[in-house]
């Protein structure tokens, strides 16, 4: 387990990746993250969200096909680098907005009925994990979905672990009360777990 209070990862890390890498994690190209993305897709309950937030959209191959389940969709990221690949990605989808845009630093006024965490949680401290928290529960619909999805083995790098993310939104969800659990799903190296806000 990770202990150690580190500081969130700056966006000059991931910029030095992607210059040196085009796809430093194979979105591209991976098996892992094939079988994972088919697995973030199925775990959503509605086939059709209307106004969707993904928080780390990187290159835009998880947000090519979380677009086509969405009215409107909001893809951020921290590198530019990363954005100006992603956008090119899915220049013929105009309902997808890119912004570059570090979470939880900065954080859109929208309301959302999905908001997507897939492997970036891990990038943050404890104290921006706290912050990101509330901004996403202020930020979720009554009855809109937030879906976490992160590689759990231990990287020195990260602040946090996968684990300690999703627990962390465990945590938030049996103290706040406006957070439901309703799935979750663990593979080999990721885990999967799914939260409907409250009604009001």
């Amino acid at each position: 387990m990770n202990t150690h209070n580190k500081p969130s990862l700056p966006t000059a890390y991931f910029d030095k990746m992607y210059q040196e890498n085009r796809d430093p994690w194979r979105f591209e190209t991976s098996e892992y993250e094939r079988d994972k993305y088919a697995a973030t897709l199925a775990a959503l309950p509605k086939v059709y969200y209307k106004n969707a937030f993904e928080i780390g959209c990187s290159i835009g191959v998880l947000t090519r096909q979380l677009a086509q389940r969405c009215e409107r969709l909001l893809a951020v990221d921290g590198s530019v680098l990363a954005l100006q690949k992603a956008q090119e990605r899915l220049k013929a989808a105009p309902h997808v907005r890119f912004e570059q845009m570090k979470v939880p630093d900065v954080f859109p006024e929208d309301q959302f009925d999905l908001i997507l965490v897939s492997e970036v949680g891990y990038y943050w401290s404890w104290q921006d994990m706290a912050k990101a928290q509330q901004l996403i529960l202020k930020s979720l619909e009554p009855q809109g979905h937030l879906l976490l999805v992160h590689w759990t083995p231990y990287v020195e790098d990260y602040p946090l672990t996968g684990d300690e993310v999703h627990a962390s939104f465990m945590t938030l969800a049996r103290g706040s009360g406006q957070l439901k659990h309703s799935k979750h799903q663990r593979e080999s190296s990721y885990r999967l777990d799914l939260f409907e806000k409250a009604s009001e």
